[in-house]
């Protein structure tokens, strides 16, 4: 059996696929996912999947691996993109990545591996900082990266045991500092690259331009949650989030959203001396995606609302319905609904689901 290798263009998956071909266990191929929307984001000009292409081709060369392009345009607007926008336009706080890795990159690839090469591939190498490890009566397990601060189980909670089962993370028993300096030993071509940050699919194009390229803008006002009083103006309710400081242009602050009305286009603020009052420390999660099938014992368990090296001891308890409530150490200002809320028992991750917040309906001042 051959090991297909997702590679970006990063350092990342690159040194992944260096590591496995310097190990000679493994008979590679080399995959790049074209999910750049040329389309949906012509108003942005340069496409720079086309520059990710190059770094993925030179490294391919140097260790002489075959590369190749798999267009997945279609696949990741229908599964993701569109997901997201709706998401957005109904007033809630997506990860796009999370149903990026779910459905595209360990999903639509799989089946297109099955399609164009039935059989020959076993194995899925990307360069994720997560490990994969046996579990109870033979299922897999998804384990933190030993890099806390790198470690992406949060983005891979909701993959299936069909898709751990093939996955094969190199890089999930190293620290990012470890994979730089193994690029710069390996001579990579792309070894000196910046790390991407945001969405996979938009590169160095700014989130708040593609929002505008897809929902376009919605003038409303920001209103101040204590008193109604109106102190500003927004161009859309889907370009802020809860929690959000920076970016409302607002005076005499620190202000901070702690609400939205999508309906009305509405975005609520307190100001930083009043935001006690307005952090949530209970909330809900659906659509629970348990890793190994079935929900661990209610009780304490390691808990993250955002991704990040910070894991907090939630307190869990069912619903009868499959949706949980979840209780914080400490109240929090960021909770917003769309989120998604990944639980732990030590490096295990167990699952999650989507955050839940009461909507707060605000009669007219």
């Amino acid at each position: 059996m051959r090991t297909a290798v997702l590679l970006s263009g990063g350092v990342d998956s690159s040194v992944a696929l260096s590591l496995l071909h310097r190990s000679g266990e493994h008979r590679l191929t080399a995959f790049y996912l074209k999910i750049w929307l040329e389309d949906e984001l012509s108003f942005a000009g340069h496409c720079p999947w086309e520059d990710d292409l190059k770094d993925a081709r030179a490294v391919c060369d140097g260790l002489g691996i075959p590369l190749e392009v798999v267009p997945l345009q279609r696949e990741y607007h229908e599964a993701v993109v569109r997901w997201a926008v709706s998401e957005l336009r109904a007033g809630r706080t997506p990860s796009p990545d999370i149903l990026c890795n779910r459905k595209v990159k360990f999903g639509a690839f799989l089946d297109y591996l099955e399609d164009a090469h039935p059989g020959q591939f076993g194995r899925i190498v990307s360069g994720h900082y997560a490990r994969c490890a046996p579990g109870k009566d033979g299922r897999h397990r998804l384990l933190r990266g030993v890099d806390p601060v790198k470690d992406q189980t949060y983005f891979l909670f909701r993959l299936t045991q069909d898709q751990l089962g093939r996955c094969l993370f190199p890089l999930g028993g190293l620290h990012k500092r470890e994979v730089r300096a193994l690029a710069r030993g390996m001579g990579l071509p792309n070894r000196d690259r910046p790390d991407s940050q945001g969405i996979c699919f938009l590169g160095s194009l700014p989130y708040d331009a593609f929002v505008r390229g897809q929902l376009g803008e919605w003038p409303g006002e920001i209103r101040r949650i204590d008193t109604g009083s109106t102190l500003g103006d927004h161009r859309g309710h889907w370009f802020h989030t809860i929690g959000q400081r920076k970016g409302l242009g607002l005076g005499g602050g620190p202000w901070f959203v702690v609400d939205k009305d999508p309906e009305r286009n509405l975005i609520w603020v307190a100001h930083g001396d009043d935001l006690d009052d307005h952090r949530r420390r209970t909330f809900r999660v659906t659509d629970v995606h348990w890793i190994e099938g079935s929900p661990p014992a209610e009780g304490h368990l390691g808990l993250r609302i955002r991704h990040g090296p910070k894991i907090l001891a939630g307190e869990v308890s069912a619903l009868g319905d499959g949706t949980l409530s979840i209780r914080l150490p400490e109240p929090d200002p960021g909770v917003a609904p769309g989120q998604v809320a990944v639980l732990y028992d030590g490096d295990v991750c167990l699952g999650g689901g989507g955050i839940v917040t009461p909507t707060a309906h605000f009669d007219e001042p």
